[in-house]
């Protein structure tokens, strides 16, 4: 607390006092008490007994009081949301403003609680909002006393099944306390456009609201400079006006930049308005707003397109979850998710099924991947009892609103889409809520196309799909060599541009060369690209849903698992988008998990049951399945030096091809050539593992930074003398950490372990586990060590800087 006074201090004595408005960070030093507690928005409640905690915070990752889990078979979330508790908790905090911040305003901000949030301060109710993805704000400069003590309280409620996927609960993500002028740039009231691009010159329009919350009228010139992704400024527009005191008004502002650098996925280039008004020759506040020069269209002819250019959208889809972190939305978090899902080919990730964290469309900018921006789940019926069809009709406008407005700046969103599946779809309300909807869309941003998702399709769908610009396609039922959906579609509505908005894993190679061939179908998104918890076995038990699925928890259908590792789709989409990939798998002799009697029929989500592995005790000269993906022209298998022949693998061929192999100990090993056989392009091999004797730590980053903030994943292997991995081991392993850091999760992937994400130990699975690392305030270095018996303890020296 003490800190953020100085801060404040040197902030309000500057020359320049607020000339770029005071944003602090307000994720430290809260209290949290799950459950009930009377009279807790009182200021001169006692909340000394509750627990130390920072944000953003989710206790539903939390184990259960009395347990060493987060998971139990009674969980009111039951099976869709991984069978995590919910229910009802309180977050209090105690903050100090000086007094030099007397008559300016005072925001707070949240850019997300989940869900039905009630917010105090200092006893003062400002409100409710209950949809627990979009961000909000109060203005609470009456109720803040500057120079004394104040307290905010925030009542939490995520009550009975609410979603169809873990969600989380709690204030997940940041929170911000704003001091600015009473003469200032509105909250998310800078719009950044680029109305006409090309390669030698592009207009940029800054359109900012400005609002005078004084007693008087005042005579403002508002600046605009433009900074390129270096700092260097091209371009500065002036312009003056006067503003009443109590009113609003909008200021548009135009500059040409010749020569641009384009923002595209492989150059992701940023540039920086920053915007400041000044009134009596004195800066009294200033906003920056980063956002990208491009071109987009769809259309049927061309698909879509970057900067003229047809770009085909390899995309999945995500949930917002950070896997061992629960919903916490940390910013490294949300960014090594884009890293990983960009190395793997992606170039688009549609945020289903609500509005995605700053943080993570922040990283879409810097790296350059491609959004669908996604407001709703439903409308005005539910899905499950508690969600927010509830609330659709008094909220949508404030919630489409925050999320058009929050995000209209980030160049990396390409679609806005107005929900997934909604249950109205095929009926004239759908279609005229659809209308509303994209016309709500429309009058707030019309440099991007409408998007909503639809199943089920038929042609009842067609006055729904007529109210959008491009249409979602989920499940398209895909018979490559017969007739889709698509296909079907398009000779019935030829305008139609096409959008896979979701596909099955297991139709991969038919759902992508439905892209490939046709440009009305500008591109497809997996369910799902990262995995999830929730929606517990997808991708192996299917649906229904029914008793009988604890203890899974996690979905088990992404291409990438939640600890961050490739899964064998991952590999096969690998071979589908890229020239040259080739990968090698083994078919499990008997299932990895076994089928449940009470449920329905295998999953529609599921990949083949393949396993990167080749550790087989007991079925020696046995015949093993052997799978090999290659976008290479031909494959040739080998064991322990010996070929077992060469096979075309190629569009016939669906790219992957199958050996029966004798199992027998020692190396297996695929080479890709193209024409020449004597020419290896791309080798792949797997190798029989030893007893596990040691540990592997291998860090993403060993150098992170201080502030209480970032994050280093350190993947755990458990090794034989060679260091081969033993896929096989499952060893517990234990970890401490000394300086200044703290374990912030651990995982493994398991989507049935019951274990704790919080616990200073996880067992591995598939050889190997996950810990991550917080750091702490201070800078310096941080060692950690991990231990197993019977192994070799291992180190690791992490640096915060």
């Amino acid at each position: 607390m003490i800190r953020y006074f100085l801060l404040f201090l040197l902030l309000l004595n500057t020359a320049n006092a607020f000339a770029q408005s005071a944003t602090i960070n307000f994720d430290k030093d809260w209290r949290f008490h799950l459950g009930g507690a009377m009279a807790a928005e009182d200021t001169s409640f006692d909340d000394g007994g509750w627990r130390k905690i920072e944000l953003p915070h989710d206790w539903s990752i939390e184990d259960i009081p009395g347990t060493q889990s987060p998971f139990s078979n009674t969980a009111v979330s039951q099976v869709a949301g991984g069978f995590t508790q919910n229910g009802a908790a309180w977050y209090r905090k105690k903050f100090t403003v000086p007094a030099a911040a007397a008559g300016q305003r005072i925001v707070i901000q949240f850019d997300g609680v989940y869900m039905n949030a009630d917010v105090w301060v200092n006893g003062k109710h400002l409100g409710n909002h209950p949809y627990g993805y979009t961000s909000f704000y109060y203005d609470i400069s009456k109720y803040v006393k500057p120079g004394l003590v104040n307290v905010i309280a925030i009542e939490v409620k995520s009550q009975g099944p609410n979603s169809r996927w873990y969600a989380g609960a709690g204030i997940y993500r940041h929170v911000w306390l704003k001091i600015f002028s009473p003469v200032h740039i509105s909250q998310w009231g800078q719009f950044i456009s680029t109305p006409a691009v090309s390669a030698s010159a592009a207009t940029v329009n800054a359109s900012t609201q400005l609002m005078n919350e004084s007693s008087t009228g005042a005579d403002l010139r508002v600046v605009t400079k433009l900074l390129n992704n270096v700092g260097i400024e091209v371009g500065m527009i002036e312009s003056s006006l006067q503003l009443p005191a109590g009113k609003k008004q909008t200021i548009l502002q135009h500059y040409n930049i010749q020569n641009p650098a384009l923002w595209s996925c492989d150059k992701p280039r940023l540039y920086t308005a920053v915007t400041t008004i000044w009134q009596d020759g004195k800066p009294i506040n200033e906003e920056k707003s980063l956002f990208g020069i491009r071109k987009i269209s769809f259309d049927t002819a061309n698909g879509f397109q970057l900067n003229g250019e047809t770009v085909k959208l390899k995309g999945g889809c995500i949930h917002h979850d950070n896997g061992p972190l629960g919903a916490k939305a940390y910013d490294r978090a949300e960014e090594r998710k884009i890293e990983l899902l960009k190395a793997s080919g992606y170039n688009a990730i549609r945020c289903a099924h609500n509005p995605p964290s700053v943080a993570l469309l922040d990283a879409c900018d810097r790296l350059g991947m491609m959004v669908i921006d996604e407001s709703f789940d439903m409308w005005n019926y539910g899905k499950t009892s508690f969600d927010y069809h509830l609330y659709f009709k008094d909220w949508w406008q404030r919630d489409m609103e925050s999320m058009l407005l929050r995000d209209r700046n980030h160049p990396s969103i390409i679609l806005w889409s107005i929900g997934n599946e909604l249950q109205e779809r095929g009926s004239p309300e759908g279609a005229a809520t659809a209308k509303t909807l994209a016309a709500f869309v429309k009058n707030m941003d019309t440099s991007r196309p409408v998007i909503s998702a639809v199943n089920g399709l038929r042609p009842d769908k067609d006055p729904f799909f007529a109210a959008l610009d491009v249409a979602g396609y989920n499940y398209s039922v895909v018979t490559y060599g017969g007739t889709s959906t698509y296909e079907t579609d398009h000779k019935r509505v030829s305008s139609r541009i096409m959008l896979g908005t979701e596909s099955y894993p297991l139709e991969a190679f038919g759902s992508w060369m439905e892209v490939a061939d046709h440009a009305y179908v500008t591109g497809d998104f997996v369910w799902t690209a990262f995995d999830y918890i929730g929606e517990a076995s997808i991708g192996w038990l299917g649906y229904p849903q029914k008793a009988g699925f604890f203890p899974w928890s996690l979905a088990f259908c992404g291409d990438i698992d939640i600890c961050g590792w490739k899964r064998p789709q991952s590999y096969y989409r690998d071979v589908l988008w890229k020239p040259n990939q080739l990968s090698l798998f083994v078919k499990s002799p008997e299932p990895s998990f076994k089928e449940n009697p009470l449920l329905a029929a295998y999953s529609r989500w599921n990949w083949h049951d393949v396993l990167p592995e080749w550790n087989w005790n007991g079925y020696e000269n046995k015949p093993m399945e052997v799978n090999v993906y290659s976008s290479c022209e031909k494959a040739e298998l080998f064991l322990n030096g010996k070929s077992l022949g060469i096979k075309s693998t190629n569009r016939s061929t669906k790219f992957m091809e199958a050996w029966s192999v004798p199992y027998a100990a020692g190396e297996l090993k695929a080479v890709g050539y193209n024409g020449d056989e004597h020419v290896p392009v791309r080798t792949a091999s797997l190798h029989t593992a030893g007893k596990q004797v040691k540990i592997g730590l291998i860090a993403d980053r060993v150098r992170i930074k201080a502030g209480n903030q970032d994050l280093s994943y350190i993947t755990v292997l458990l090794n034989d003398v060679k260091g081969n991995t033993n896929p096989k081991a499952e060893n517990t392993v234990r970890f401490t950490v000394s300086g200044d850091a703290v374990i912030a999760g651990t995982g493994n992937g398991n989507p049935m372990s019951l274990e704790s994400f919080q616990l200073p130990q996880r067992k591995a699975w598939k050889g190997k586990c996950l810990l991550i690392i917080k750091a702490g305030d201070k800078a310096g270095r941080i060692q950690v060590t991990a231990t197993s018996p019977g192994l070799a303890t291992a180190h690791i020296e992490l640096v915060a800087e």
